[in-house]
Formats: structure tokens, C-alpha cells, sequence
């Protein structure tokens, strides 16, 4: 095989433990070379898949419910967790003396509008006893638009994953207030796709051995080391706030746990979904999840 060609829905400090893989040089002591992108507006990753474009996908189980949802079967299945927790941050264009989840009934927020997002965001929010109804949520599209938007005055709070948050602080533009992840349980939120074709070839094993090691890298190693091995892959963000984004996934717990994903948070991730009244059905974990077995220490 050629090059892995690995693609990103999403590209943040949040990804850590995929970034790492390539960043840290573990795919090259594997023997394995990869090309990394983020998903083009209007491309699909489950038809690059399909079309052999692409290995491996970073995306979430959610999305393989939706697509289930759609009536679409034979579908890529999710091999390894990449986040245990969500990784979105409230920026407040004012320092409160003590941030509640309370304030934001009456407050205009930029929130993310995609999928996953928005129904973490909701979910959480109704565990801290807000009703949603009462935020006046703005949709202002992708992150980039967001930050514009705020950074424009529009806006009490802004919902960005990291480093975006912590480069607004950084910039003196905002302040992160809270994060999304401590509002609600550990659940499946981010993680790896691919083909199940894919994932009985040696190349899949190596990289999985590969991604076990960043995986363990990441969460254990001081966030500055992190930042400044990731900080090619983050043009523009000041090496201060991508540490200090890191060093917060690092103490919420983003990246705890093994490889797979556990069953317990595929169905804590279910009941967003349900809450939400996104998804119909209960969907079941073999349906989008493949357990591999856990790579060696």
C-alpha cells in the first residue's frame, strides 16, 4: 500500500491523540507513511471510504447513526476513540466573577451548528437545568465564521473547540468560561472510522500500534512538549494558547481510557442523541462499532 490517507472532519488540539500519530513521528517507527487533510466542504467521508480515498476518517458514531437513519447500509464502522469527553469551550466577551451555566438563559450565543455540537450543547445544558428555549442560540456556520462574528461584536458567548478558544483569550478578545465536557458524563464523542476491508490489512494493525502509542503520548506528556510537536499543524495559533488548549483536554480527560470505544459511552452518547430527538431508534453498538483487539503496551 501506498501512503494512508488519513482525513479529519474536524482539524483542532482537540484530535491530539490522531495529529500525534503523524506528528510525533509513531507512523514512521511502524513504517508507515500517511497523508493527513481536512474534509472538503461537500465531500462525504463514509463515499471516500467507499471510493478508496481515503483509509481512515476522523468522525463519530453519531454520524454512522444518521447515516443508518438515512436507510444507508454497509456503512464504514468505528475502530478507536479519539475523545471521551466534549471538547467545546464557552468564550465570554465579558469575565464573569463566577460563570453558571444559568447566564446563558437571556444570552445571545454563537453556537455551533453542526450536528454533534449543537446536540451535546443542548444536552448538556438541560443537565445543568437551562432551558434551552431561553438561549438565543445564533448559527453563524463554521468555526472560522464564528470567530469573525464575535470578534465583530456579535455575541455574549462564542462555542469553539480548542485552540480557537484559548487563542481568542490569548488575543485579549474573550475569556474561556467553562467547558461543555464538564457539563455532562464521559460519552463516545469523537473517533476513527474505516472500511472493515481496511481494518484486516497489516497496515491497519501497524497504525493501530501506532495511534495506542500517541494516544498514550498525548495524555501523559507535559501539554507544552505536545503543543510545540503539534504546532506545524497550527498556523496562526499563538504556541501559548494551543499548550494551554491541551493542557485543558489533558485535565478534563479527553483521552483517558483504551483504544476501542467503550460500550458504556457509545450509550451515554445514545441518549444525547434520543434527548435531542435526533435519532429515532437505539441503535446498536455493532452496528457502527467494530472491537479490535487493544494493541500491546
Amino acid at each position: 500500500m501506498s501512503a494512508l490517507r488519513i482525513i479529519a472532519s474536524r482539524h483542532s488540539a482537540f484530535y491530539s491523540p490522531l495529529i500525534a500519530t503523524l506528528a510525533a513521528g509513531f507512523l514512521d517507527e511502524e513504517g508507515l507513511a500517511a497523508t493527513y487533510r481536512q474534509l472538503a466542504p461537500g465531500e462525504r467521508a463514509q463515499e471516500l471510504i467507499a471510493a478508496g480515498e481515503a483509509h481512515i476518517v476522523q468522525s463519530a458514531v453519531s454520524m454512522g447513526w444518521l447515516a443508518l437513519e438515512r436507510g444507508e447500509r454497509d456503512i464504514p464502522v468505528h475502530f478507536a476513540q479519539i475523545n471521551c469527553r466534549d471538547g467545546f469551550f464557552l468564550v465570554a466577551r465579558e469575565r464573569p466573577a463566577r460563570f453558571e451555566w444559568k447566564m446563558l438563559e437571556g444570552a445571545t450565543v454563537l453556537a455551533d451548528h453542526a450536528s454533534q455540537p449543537l446536540a451535546m450543547l443542548r444536552y448538556a445544558l438541560h443537565r445543568q437545568g437551562v432551558v434551552w428555549e431561553r438561549v438565543r442560540a445564533l448559527d453563524r456556520g463554521e468555526p472560522d465564521r464564528m470567530v469573525g462574528a464575535f470578534l465583530d461584536g456579535e455575541g455574549d458567548y462564542v462555542h469553539l473547540q480548542g485552540p480557537a478558544a484559548q487563542q481568542l483569550e490569548h488575543q485579549g478578545a474573550g475569556f474561556v468560561v467553562a467547558a461543555v465536557g464538564e457539563a455532562m458524563p464521559p460519552l463516545a464523542f469523537s473517533s476513527l472510522m474505516a472500511s472493515r476491508e481496511f481494518l484486516a490489512t497489516a497496515e491497519a494493525a501497524a497504525f493501530l500500534r501506532a495511534y495506542a502509542r500517541a494516544r498514550r503520548w498525548v495524555r501523559s506528556s507535559p501539554a507544552r512538549e505536545v503543543a510545540a510537536c503539534e504546532a506545524s499543524f497550527f498556523a496562526g495559533i499563538a504556541p501559548e494558547a494551543l499548550e494551554a488548549a491541551i493542557a485543558r483536554y489533558q485535565s478534563l480527560g479527553c483521552w483517558e481510557g483504551g483504544v476501542g470505544v467503550a460500550r458504556e459511552h457509545y450509550e451515554q452518547a445514545l441518549e444525547v442523541f434520543l434527548h435531542t430527538g435526533s435519532i429515532t431508534r437505539r441503535w446498536e453498538y455493532e452496528a457502527v462499532v467494530v472491537a479490535l483487539p487493544e494493541p500491546a503496551a
